[in-house]
């Protein structure tokens, strides 16, 4: 159990930068642009949204269901501005965690970032926080990634199996009272508020999503996240039986932080390939009943015995699964 106390506003209103109507696929270049061309061509709009404090409700959050997870875990590392301690010691805190928490078969951690919100404060590995709602791959850079990582003949195999992208979120300094993280419940999400944008760099092209606003969708927050905590986000899932395929976040201004307070200083690693095995596609722990059946089961079809599990999943049915 999080040793936090839940204590404070139960919610807050903050606003959040939602993509604003216009071109159906923005750009967005990470280098200076050819003459003649735009920085970019995303353009946004604030919205007042209700974020809810996630503390009380941290054991119901899964990664299959709302996307995120609060996880207590202690790191070795003394200064995540060594580079040699987060690539010795962290990167190998992260695969154990995280193999823990989805029994992978195989992960492949393809690079950290390290964010600050006191703007260029250490060079360029030092970003300023996303401050605005986006999830970090799509249906398309997602499989690309999966091809850029492994040798075709395993990147096609592979392919062929269930993969999942999670990004880890972790404070490194004071506890978290300014521009914290808000997650978006999967479950409130929808596909058409997705809007593919392209990540333009020397030598590639990425894929990002930008969001439209949405009033139904659901917020949440961890207030005064500490360096003992971890958020871990799923960016992108290939399985499509009913469990959250992404969630999509941003950085916010938390109306509530005291004048002041100190700059956010996070790193996030990404495990840009999470490779699921065989056996998690196989039956579901609790009552031996196939995990696609029993997201059909939330839909109220399958068997009397399929459908009362159906209604659990959301309960706690999908945490047993995978995490």
């Amino acid at each position: 159990m999080l040793d936090v106390s839940t204590t404070g506003l139960s919610t807050i209103e903050a606003t959040l930068n939602y993509l604003a109507p216009g071109a159906d696929k923005p750009f967005a270049y990470a280098y200076d642009p050819p003459p003649g061309l735009p920085a970019h061509t995303e353009h946004y709009e604030a919205h007042r949204v209700t974020v809810r404090n996630g503390r009380p409700l941290t054991r119901r959050f899964s990664l299959d269901r709302e996307g995120f997870e609060l996880r207590r875990h202690d790191t070795e590392v003394a200064d995540f501005h060594d580079e040699g301690d987060v690539l010795q010691l962290y990167y190998p805190e992260m695969e154990d965690l995280l193999r823990a928490a989805t029994r992978a078969e195989k992960i492949v951690i393809f690079d950290h970032t390290l964010r600050n919100t006191a703007k260029g404060k250490r060079g360029e590995r030092i970003r300023e926080a996303g401050a605005s709602v986006h999830n970090d791959y799509t249906v398309a850079s997602a499989a690309k990634r999966v091809r850029d990582l492994l040798d075709p003949a395993e990147a096609e195999t592979r392919l062929q199996r269930r993969y999942v992208e999670v990004n880890v979120w972790r404070p490194i300094a004071e506890p978290v009272q300014s521009w914290p993280l808000a997650l978006c419940d999967a479950q409130s999400l929808d596909w058409s508020d997705l809007v593919v944008s392209e990540r333009r760099y020397p030598d590639r092209v990425g894929e990002t999503y930008r969001v439209r606003f949405n009033p139904k969708h659901s917020w949440y927050y961890f207030p005064h996240m500490r360096r003992d905590e971890v958020l871990l986000i799923k960016c992108f899932d290939s399985e499509t039986d009913g469990r959250a395929r992404l969630s999509v976040h941003s950085a916010f201004e938390d109306p509530t932080a005291p004048a002041g307070a100190p700059p956010r200083q996070s790193i996030e690693i990404r495990l840009r390939l999470l490779l699921i095995s065989d056996l998690q596609r196989g039956v579901h722990q609790c009552c031996r009943h196939p995990i696609g059946s029993i997201a059909r089961g939330t839909r109220s079809t399958g068997s009397p015995s399929v459908r009362r599990c159906g209604r659990l999943w959301r309960q706690r049915c999908s945490t047993s699964a995978v995490s």
